[in-house]
C-alpha cells in the first residue's frame, strides 16, 4: 500500500536543517544593504564551511588567476551572491543522505543535477543576464531534483516502485510520482527548500521545473531551470541511453525564452563537457 500523501509531507521533518551559519548567510544576503564584512564574519566562525568554500572558490570552475586564501578575498573576487550559492550547495550536499535502498543511482543523480546547473549557468550568460544572477542558475540546477533523494532515502519501498515503472515505461517520472504517491519530486523539493528557508525564486524554480507552463509570472530563473533540465534530458536521450521514446522537446515558454532553436542552443554550448568537468568539484564528497 502506497504511503499517504500527508504522512509523506510530515516526514520532511526527518531531513536535517541547514547549519545556523548558512541560515545567517541567507538572512544577510537577502538584505539590499548586506555588508561583506558581516558575511565574512559568519563564514569564518564556521571552520568546516570556510574550508569547503575556499576549496570550491579555488577550483577550476571559477578559474581565478590567483589563489584565494581568505573568505574576505573570496567575497571580493566572486561576489556576495556567488558565496551565498556556494554555501547553499555545500550545506545541501552535507545534509542530504548519500545512500538509499530504492535503487536511485546517486552518481547518475548528481551528474544530471550538475549538468543542469552548468547548462543553466551557460544559458544565463547566453541570455546576457547580469553576472550577479548567473550563480543562481547553477545552484538551482544542482538542487532541482532533491525531492528524489528525499523519497529514495526516507520512503525507499514506495520510490522503488516509481523507479521500476519508469525503467519499464519511460513515462515522465513526475507523472508516475503523481499517480503512485500523489505528489511529485519537484513539489517535494520545493517543500524541502521552504524548510531550509531558501530564496523564494529558488523555491519556485525547484517546485515548477516540470510544469513551468502553470506559472503565469515565471521569471528568468524559473524558465531557465526548466529549459536547462529539458536540454539535459534531450542530451541524455540523444546519447542512446534512452532512445526508445521520442526525445524531450522544449515547450513554447522555453523556446520563447531561449529565442533560438534547440539545435542552435546546443551549438552555442560547445564547451559544455569542459565546464561540467570543471564543476565536478561541487559533487565530490
Amino acid at each position: 500500500m502506497a504511503i499517504d500523501k500527508q504522512k509523506l509531507l510530515a516526514s520532511l521533518d526527518s531531513v536535517p536543517a541547514f547549519p545556523s551559519s548558512v541560515h545567517k548567510i541567507l538572512e544577510l544576503t537577502s538584505k539590499t544593504d548586506c555588508q561583506p564584512k558581516e558575511l565574512v564574519g559568519v563564514i569564518e566562525h564556521d571552520p568546516i564551511l570556510t574550508i569547503k568554500v575556499l576549496k570550491l572558490v579555488n577550483s577550476a570552475y571559477f578559474g581565478l588567476s590567483r589563489e584565494v586564501v581568505s573568505i574576505g578575498h573570496a567575497v571580493v573576487y566572486v561576489g556576495l551572491n556567488t558565496i551565498k550559492n556556494v554555501a547553499i550547495s555545500v550545506a545541501a550536499k552535507g545534509v542530504l543522505p548519500k545512500n538509499n535502498k530504492a535503487g536511485l543511482d546517486m552518481d547518475e543523480f548528481w551528474l544530471h543535477s550538475l549538468t543542469v546547473g552548468v547548462i543553466g549557468r551557460m544559458l544565463a550568460r547566453i541570455k546576457g543576464l547580469p553576472e550577479t544572477e548567473v550563480a543562481n542558475f547553477f545552484v538551482a540546477g544542482l538542487l532541482h531534483d532533491i525531492g528524489k533523494i528525499f523519497l529514495a532515502h526516507f520512503h525507499p519501498t514506495d520510490y522503488q516502485a516509481v523507479i521500476n515503472e519508469y525503467s519499464h515505461t519511460h513515462k515522465a517520472i513526475a507523472d508516475i510520482e503523481e499517480t503512485q504517491l500523489g505528489i511529485s519530486h519537484a513539489t517535494l523539493g520545493g517543500k524541502l527548500s521552504e524548510k531550509w528557508e531558501l530564496p523564494s525564486d529558488l523555491i519556485r524554480a525547484i517546485s515548477h521545473h516540470h510544469d513551468i507552463q502553470d506559472l503565469t509570472d515565471a521569471g528568468d530563473l524559473e524558465i531557465g531551470l526548466a529549459c536547462a533540465n529539458s536540454i539535459a534530458n534531450h542530451m541524455y536521450h540523444e546519447s542512446g541511453d534512452n532512445n526508445e521514446n521520442p526525445p524531450p522537446v522544449l515547450n513554447k515558454i522555453e523556446q520563447d525564452w531561449l529565442g533560438m532553436s534547440l539545435e542552435d542552443t546546443l551549438a552555442s554550448m560547445a564547451d559544455l563537457d569542459s565546464e561540467i568537468s570543471k564543476a565536478k568539484m561541487f559533487i565530490e564528497n
